[in-house]
C-alpha cells in the first residue's frame, strides 16, 4: 500500500515539532488606532537605527586596528583611502545618536501611556535594559578612533565610575585593565563593544520582541472600552508604514553623513594634561552637570559619591516602576506622572545648561 506524498510527511515532521503558530500570528497581530499611535513607529525605528548600527561597524571592522599605536591611524585610513569610508563612519556615528535619541523617546512614550501595566511589567523592563545597552554602546564606542576628545572624555568618565559607591574603585580598574588609560583599556572597550554588548543587545531584544509578539501592543488607559474596537493590520499595512518611517529617518542620517560628516579631530597624547571643557556626549550631559552641583562634601561622604548613588537609584527606580506604581490600575491618573514629567524636564534642563556652558 502506497504512504503518503513525500510533501505530506515532509510537513507532517516538522509541525509535529515545530510549532509555526507564533510565526502565523504575526500575520494576524493587529496595532491599536487612535490618537497616540504615532508612538508605536520608534519602537521599529530603534530597532531598524540598530541594525544601520551593526551593519556599518561591520564594515568599519574590516579596517579598524584596536590597539594605542593604530587606532586612530586606521580611522584616518577609512576616512581618506577606504572608498566612501568617510560615508560609512558618518552614517555609524549618526545613526547612534539617533538610536539612542529614538530609544530614549520610545521609552517615555511607553511610561507616559503607561504601557508598563499588568501583563507588560517585564516588557518594560527588558526596555530599560535596551536602554542602558544602548548606551553602553555610545561610552565604549566612543574611545575607539582614540582622539584627543575621546581619550580625555573617557579618562574623565571612567574618574567618574571610580565614584560608584563600594565598588568603584574595581569597576574602574576592570573597565581602564589598570591605573591609567592605554592599551589595555582600548582592548578591553573594543571586545565589549563589539562583542560583550551585541550578545547582550540580541539576547534582550530577542526576550524583548518575543513579549511583544506574545501579549501585543498596549492601549492606553485613558481610552473608553467602546473605543477600543479601531485597530491596523501589522502585515502589511503598518509595516509599510513603518518602511516609510525607516527611509525618512535613514534619509536624514544620510544627509547629516554627507552636509555635516564625522569628525577625527587629532591623536591622542596620554602625556597631554586634559583640555579645559572637556565633557561627554549629549546623552551624558545631564549626569556631568548633576556631579557639577554637588559640593565637595555631603556630611561625611563625597558629593561625587552622593550624586552618582542618587543616579544610580533613579535608573533602579525606572526599572521598577511597574512594580512601584501601584497606583496603575486606575484608568487616568497616577503620581509616577508628575515624577515622569519633573524628571524628563530635569533631564532637559540639565542638558541644556551643560551645553550652554564654555564649549570643549
Amino acid at each position: 500500500m502506497k504512504g503518503p506524498p513525500l510533501r505530506d510527511r515532509f510537513d507532517s515532521f516538522f509541525k509535529t515539532r515545530y510549532s509555526l503558530e507564533s510565526f502565523s500570528k504575526l500575520f494576524k497581530k493587529e496595532v491599536p488606532l487612535h490618537k497616540h499611535t504615532f508612538w508605536y513607529y520608534l519602537g521599529g525605528t530603534t530597532l531598524f537605527l540598530i541594525f544601520v548600527q551593526i551593519a556599518t561597524g561591520i564594515l568599519l571592522l574590516v579596517y579598524y586596528r584596536p590597539t594605542a599605536e593604530g587606532a586612530f591611524e586606521s580611522v584616518k585610513f577609512i576616512m581618506t583611502k577606504v572608498e566612501f569610508g568617510w560615508l560609512i563612519r558618518s552614517v555609524h556615528v549618526w545613526s547612534a545618536n539617533f538610536a539612542i535619541f529614538s530609544a530614549f523617546v520610545h521609552l517615555l512614550s511607553a511610561f507616559f501611556l503607561r504601557a508598563y501595566r499588568k501583563p507588560r511589567e517585564l516588557t518594560w523592563v527588558t526596555g530599560c535594559f535596551l536602554f542602558f545597552i544602548l548606551l553602553g554602546f555610545g561610552f565604549t564606542g566612543y574611545l575607539l578612533p582614540w582622539n584627543t576628545l575621546s581619550f580625555f572624555a573617557t579618562k574623565v568618565g571612567t574618574e567618574i565610575t571610580a565614584k560608584v559607591p563600594l565598588i568603584g574603585g574595581l569597576l574602574s580598574k576592570i573597565l581602564r585593565g589598570g591605573e591609567e588609560i592605554g592599551d589595555a583599556t582600548l582592548a578591553r572597550f573594543f571586545s565589549v563593544h563589539v562583542a560583550v554588548l551585541p550578545l547582550l543587545l540580541f539576547f534582550i531584544l530577542g526576550i524583548h520582541l518575543a513579549m511583544i509578539q506574545i501579549q501585543g501592543m498596549s492601549w492606553p488607559p485613558a481610552m473608553p472600552e467602546e473605543k477600543k474596537n479601531r485597530s491596523l493590520r501589522f502585515f502589511p499595512n503598518f509595516f509599510l508604514r513603518d518602511l516609510v518611517v525607516w527611509l525618512f529617518i535613514f534619509g536624514i542620517a544620510l544627509s547629516l553623513s554627507v552636509y555635516l560628516p564625522a569628525e577625527l579631530g587629532q591623536k591622542a597624547d596620554p602625556f597631554q594634561p586634559t583640555p579645559a571643557g572637556i565633557r561627554p556626549e549629549w546623552y551624558f550631559l545631564f549626569m556631568f552637570q548633576t556631579l557639577k552641583l554637588f559640593p565637595s562634601y555631603v556630611g561625611p561622604l563625597e558629593g561625587e559619591v552622593v550624586a552618582i548613588a542618587l543616579i544610580g537609584l533613579a535608573a533602579l527606580g525606572l526599572i521598577l516602576v511597574p512594580f512601584l506604581d501601584v497606583w496603575s490600575k486606575r484608568e487616568r491618573f497616577s503620581p509616577f506622572l508628575i515624577l515622569g514629567i519633573l524628571g524628563l524636564l530635569y533631564v532637559i534642563s540639565m542638558t541644556v545648561v551643560a551645553l550652554m556652558a564654555p564649549g570643549r
